[in-house]
């Protein structure tokens, strides 16, 4: 009974340490989370996958194929910088929004969850964004970026540096 009220103790503990203003659930088994002066938090999954989360961002880290290995992000406000290197026989990465499902094989690219608007910009690699309801897609590449709304078209465009800018120091970049 002691020593179940002790790991009851641990576990609890540990689960407060990952469950800081960035992060809307623990971190899942296999990662670790660390949180950095400009109030982001980054947390290091297994596999060399990092996710660093705006200050005060909800998501939940999600196992879509139960391997125990985290492959998928649900994202409901705000931003997440993540770095998914490529590996052979990975999944897809994905980044779930109300609005967009982002989805990689591996690459560095930014999420952002606002309001009625997700807007995904790449910094290395190749991210395909689709609207969560199904209609339409896009390819970006680096230094791009295209804004998810509920109707109209899905554009690529080339990101201005200071939008840019705003978005990686919200990130702590």
């Amino acid at each position: 009974m002691m020593l179940a009220r002790a790991g009851s103790i641990a576990l609890a503990s540990a689960l407060l340490l990952f469950a800081g203003p960035a992060a809307a659930q623990p971190a899942k088994p296999g990662c670790t989370s660390a949180q950095t002066a400009q109030g982001t938090q980054t947390l290091h999954c297994e596999s060399e996958i990092t996710i660093v989360a705006e200050s005060g961002a909800k998501f939940e880290l999600r196992d879509r194929n139960r391997d125990g290995h985290v492959d998928s992000v649900e994202l409901s406000n705000k931003a997440l910088l993540l770095e998914v290197p490529k590996k052979a026989g990975r999944t897809r990465f994905n980044v779930v929004t109300p609005q967009a499902i982002a989805a990689v094989r591996g690459t560095k690219w930014a999420v952002d969850a606002e309001g009625g608007k997700t807007s995904v910009f790449v910094v290395d690699g190749r991210v395909s964004v689709a609207r969560s309801a199904g209609r339409g897609s896009v390819v970006l590449g680096p230094g791009e970026g295209v804004d998810v709304e509920t109707s109209g078209d899905l554009a690529v465009k080339r990101w201005a540096p200071p939008r840019v800018a705003a978005l990686m120091a919200r990130l702590g970049q």
